[in-house]
């Protein structure tokens, strides 16, 4: 038996009593828990997002609403629950814990149950298995910055896995994130199978040269919702942006390099394999979008039902 975690064990403590959403109601994290059966536990056999909750409000909801109904779709998952439902559980989750602000939302909608072991989605009779985990959590990464390596691990190909569907099957991922940790530094950047930077094991990642935002195109990376809310805000500010192959050698000696998501917002990107990038702190352009970042999430969003 697997004892739970005390309350000075976890990175907050208020974590120690969460109600998660669990097929259709909240348990305590004590009973939170799938069957053996389920196919996230068989296969991986899931898709997710994470959602960021900011002063009563729920950041871009609907985009991930929209991605994680796309997934479920492209893994043919069937008797998906309705948007509608889901975003109830969402609400349900947050109200039960009381979470208004600085609260991250684990979003996993697995194939579900299996009558039995294998892999075959004709086993699966039930329905999927929706889990809405929210924690007590600020972004993950120091606003000051973050220090990379270049991981050995290629990051998936529409060859073999689109990066397009947002799914649980992340163990390249965290193949590259055991060599950071390896490397006592923060995350691992991935390249494509063409040796191009691709994405982080956990976030998009931007360059800037000589004033213009490039980033990767989102071929073998995720298009990150963060991502396009970047480049969004970049054309509003006139800030000249692309997407465009870029290779290890452009980001060693980029002027600036930042990533992007959910979970560490926009991170300052201070060394990438033991070579400063620019003066070694935050960069000017870097600045400026954080804070225009800051203040989108301030002001827009799902505002919560209670």
């Amino acid at each position: 038996m697997v004892r739970d975690y005390r309350p000075e064990e976890l990175p907050d403590p208020r974590n120690a009593d969460l109600q998660i959403w669990v097929g259709d109601d909240l348990y305590s994290r004590r009973d939170a828990k799938v069957s053996v059966f389920d196919s996230s536990v068989q296969g991986g056999d899931a898709v997710w997002e994470g959602l960021r909750v900011y002063d009563g409000r729920i950041f871009q909801l609907e985009a991930h609403l929209d991605r994680l109904m796309a997934s479920a779709h492209i893994l043919a998952f069937t008797d998906v629950p309705s948007r509608d439902t889901v975003r109830q559980a969402i609400f349900a989750t947050l109200e039960a814990n009381g979470m208004r602000d600085g609260a991250h939302i684990r979003l996993t909608l697995t194939r579900g149950v299996k009558v039995t072991s294998g892999m075959s989605p004709a086993f699966n009779r039930q329905g999927p298995c929706l889990i809405v985990l929210a924690e007590w959590k600020a972004p993950v990464y120091e606003r000051s910055g973050i220090r990379l390596i270049t991981s050995s691990i290629r990051r998936n190909s529409p060859q073999t896995l689109d990066s397009k569907i947002h799914h649980n099957n992340l163990l390249n991922n965290i193949l590259a994130k055991i060599e950071a940790n390896v490397a006592g530094v923060d995350d691992a950047i991935m390249l494509d199978l063409q040796g191009y930077v691709s994405e982080t094991n956990a976030t998009n990642i931007f360059v800037i040269r000589h004033g213009e935002l490039l980033t990767p195109h989102a071929d073998s990376c995720l298009p990150g919702i963060t991502r396009r809310v970047v480049m969004g805000l970049a054309e509003l500010e006139e800030i000249p942006a692309s997407e465009r192959n870029i290779s290890v050698a452009e980001v060693y000696s980029a002027d600036e390099v930042f990533t992007t998501g959910t979970m560490g917002e926009l991170s300052p990107v201070l060394e990438v394999d033991g070579r400063r990038i620019g003066k070694g702190e935050t960069g000017k352009l870097t600045r400026c979008l954080q804070d225009l970042y800051a203040r989108q999430v301030a002001r827009q969003g799902e505002p919560l039902p209670f």
